[in-house]
């Protein structure tokens, strides 16, 4: 097998393995796709796992609900590698040949692509080790409901995941990145996020006399426009705090001034204890910013997720092994992503990283995630994999 810089795998354990399963691991990636299942529901998913590794002599752990986790070797864990399972309640337009079967339900993040990495990591480690110890375990984790807040990596890590585990490493889908190339970086790549939800009520009126009523409508107005404002003096501009309005709902009729208005966001931080202060600081603002308008407020803050920080060991790992299986030039900066993501839980509690996996054609259109005509380069999955596997092989030095 011959990577994408045209030179040999230096890592032959790893390249006639892959080559020969390939073909069924796109096909397992292609009937996920075309079954998606929503956090906390992905049972058929979990169910496919479960008997793709039994079928090779695995034994496989089933999570309370959904998710699992396998063991493949013998002796402590030198590291675990983490997938997530789940896929978005999105209406898909990519109008591929295995395009979801279930309507308004999609892998618009590549979960589906990070479920088959794994599963095609545990196979051939599983292999290796039949064919030689490995002098060690890894511990593959298939994680469900990624995509919901805070995340069901809390839930994993409740129910021991991570015990006797030194270390964590993971990778998501990146549709700015050429397929071929991986993204790395040590410290913050992804962002904490909240979501704020806020419910005003007061009484309405005709907009001929709104000194009669509570204005909702300028009220919400006036909190979308100064409390992001507000935050953007009182924090540190350094911890980059965002704030999002993605609903504004209030009113019926252009004269007159509806009882009860809507809004929710999110709230966005690259800085861990930034995320924290900033995040009492924006319950007191919304409220101060409100309370001239006589309105009450029903404020629902749901603290999400911290950053993702990779360590500077664990980041070191991956791009040695990405640099081995890929070439030198294979690695490349990634910048900071104001997106969030639960993998952060994993890191509060043991040190690892996880990569960007690209996903471009060469070449060819850059997608967003979270887009319902995402489509990514289907090569992409075979470097995942080789990468996965080096990474879990030199976590395995580590031991010894």
């Amino acid at each position: 097998m011959r990577n994408y810089t045209g030179e040999s795998n230096p890592t032959p354990a790893i390249g006639p393995r892959l080559e020969a399963l390939l073909p069924a691991l796109t096909a397992f990636r292609r009937d996920l796709h075309a079954h998606p299942e929503l956090s906390h529901k992905e049972f058929r998913t979990t169910d496919k796992l479960v008997d793709a590794l039994e079928a090779a002599g695995l034994k496989p752990q089933r999570l309370e609900n959904t998710g699992l986790f396998v063991d493949i070797g013998s002796g402590p864990v030198a590291t675990a590698l983490r997938g997530d399972i789940d896929a978005l309640p999105i209406l898909e337009e990519t109008g591929l040949p295995f395009a979801s079967k279930n309507h308004g339900v999609t892998h618009a993040c590549g979960h589906d692509v990070h479920t088959t990495t794994m599963l095609g990591a545990a196979l051939i480690l599983a292999d290796m080790h039949e064919e030689r110890p490995l002098g060690g375990t890894v511990r593959i984790i298939f994680q469900p409901a990624e995509e919901t807040m805070p995340g069901g990596a809390l839930d994993c890590i409740e129910q021991g995941v991570l015990d006797g585990v030194p270390r964590i490493m993971a990778l998501h889908c990146d549709p700015r990145i050429d397929v071929g190339h991986v993204g790395t970086r040590i410290g913050a790549i992804t962002s904490a996020s909240d979501t704020v939800r806020i419910e005003l009520t007061g009484r309405g009126g005709h907009t001929s006399r709104p000194h009669l009523t509570e204005d909702l409508v300028f009220a919400l107005a006036e909190i979308a426009v100064n409390v992001p404002a507000v935050l953007s003096r009182r924090i540190d501009v350094r911890s980059a705090v965002s704030v999002v309005w993605g609903q504004i709902q209030a009113g019926s009729a252009p004269n007159a001034i509806p009882a009860t208005g809507y809004m929710a966001g999110t709230m966005r931080c690259l800085d861990a204890d930034a995320w924290h202060s900033a995040g009492e600081l924006l319950d007191e603002v919304v409220k101060q910013v409100a309370a001239p308008f006589g309105v009450e407020v029903d404020l629902e803050h749901i603290r999400g997720v911290p950053p993702v920080v990779n360590s500077e060991h664990e980041t070191a790992i991956i791009e040695a092994a990405a640099r081995a299986e890929l070439g030198e030039d294979a690695v490349v900066l990634t910048p900071q992503s104001m997106g969030g993501e639960d993998f952060a839980w994993f890191l509060r509690e043991i040190p690892g990283s996880m990569m960007r996996l690209g996903t471009r054609t060469p070449g060819g259109e850059t997608y967003d995630l979270h887009r319902g005509d995402y489509v990514l380069d289907e090569r992409a999955l075979a470097v995942g994999v080789q990468v996965m596997t080096a990474a879990a092989l030199r976590s395995l030095r580590d031991l010894h």
